[in-house]
């Protein structure tokens, strides 16, 4: 298994010094694998102890075992060219094509063991709720951040996209209220400046969602509510975003499903528009 995926099995079992550690490795992995565990642990803020107990309960022997599995993990195999070749090598002499659907398959057949319709249904009704809804995202997972907001927006969401540095997300969010809903994705590892955006939500009393992979029970702080499922292939090859996409697609039609006249008549709408603007 990952080291995500050690996470995930024992993430009940974990004290908070222990999460804490998981938060560091996530945000700073380098750092980690080319430190020691009392750098770490100091760093953090807890006993050193803690360090080599969160690695025994993973499943490691010792600490340095540990930690070069962070290394093998996080550093060496977060090469994109690394991860593309490992997919290619083990497609090679077969049909790529073929070996590809098959994965995807697997993935989404997989699908309903880490999330039902009830937990898809809690997420819509949240984001009904909600005044203005942020959505966060970065690397590959933009994508899903822009057909997210544009599908919101035909129905008649207040939806803005949280994008830039530090200082540009920190003015973004400063309108960020009670009211309001903060959604991330996060997928290989918790990206930059997430936990700044979740415990600024949790202050403000604002609701969050994050839509993740094998990652998300891991995730620190973590959100209100987590739709996660792993992705295709594994964490040392290439992963596509067909699950989360599946997940965003029924987060939207579950929206409709409890809007319809609403968003039925806002789409109907919007056709009427788009005929009447394309016809000039």
């Amino acid at each position: 298994m990952s080291i995500l995926e050690r996470v995930q099995s024992v993430a009940e079992n974990l004290t908070r010094a222990e999460h804490l550690l998981v938060r560091e490795i996530i945000a700073k992995p380098r750092d980690v694998a080319l430190g020691t565990a009392s750098s770490l642990a100091q760093r953090i803020g807890v006993h050193e102890a803690t360090a080599s107990r969160l690695a025994k309960k993973l499943g490691f022997q010792s600490y340095a075992g540990f930690r070069d599995a962070i290394r093998d993990e996080f550093i060496v195999k977060a090469d994109p060219a690394v991860r593309v070749r490992n997919t290619l090598q083990a497609a090679e002499g077969g049909d790529l094509f073929a070996e590809l659907i098959a994965r995807e398959i697997e993935a989404l057949g997989a699908l309903p063991r880490y999330l039902d319709s009830s937990r898809i249904e809690d997420a819509a009704r949240v984001m009904l709720a909600a005044r203005r809804i942020f959505v966060f995202a970065r690397g590959n997972a933009v994508t899903l951040s822009v057909l997210l907001q544009k599908r919101l927006l035909r129905m008649g969401f207040d939806v803005e996209i949280l994008s830039g540095d530090g200082r540009d997300l920190a003015e973004q969010v400063l309108r960020l209220g009670a009211d309001d809903l903060l959604l991330a994705f996060a997928f290989r590892r918790q990206p930059r400046h997430y936990a700044a955006l979740i415990d600024r939500a949790h202050k403000v009393g604002a609701r969050s969602i994050a839509i993740s992979g094998s990652l998300g029970p891991a995730l620190a702080p973590a959100p209100g509510l987590l739709l996660s499922a792993p992705r295709s292939g594994s964490n040392d090859s290439f992963q596509t975003l067909t699950v989360p996409m599946a997940i965003t697609n029924a987060l939207v039609l579950t929206l409709a499903q409890m809007n319809q006249v609403s968003t039925l008549d806002r789409l109907e709408t919007l056709g009427e528009l788009i005929s009447e603007f394309e016809s000039r």
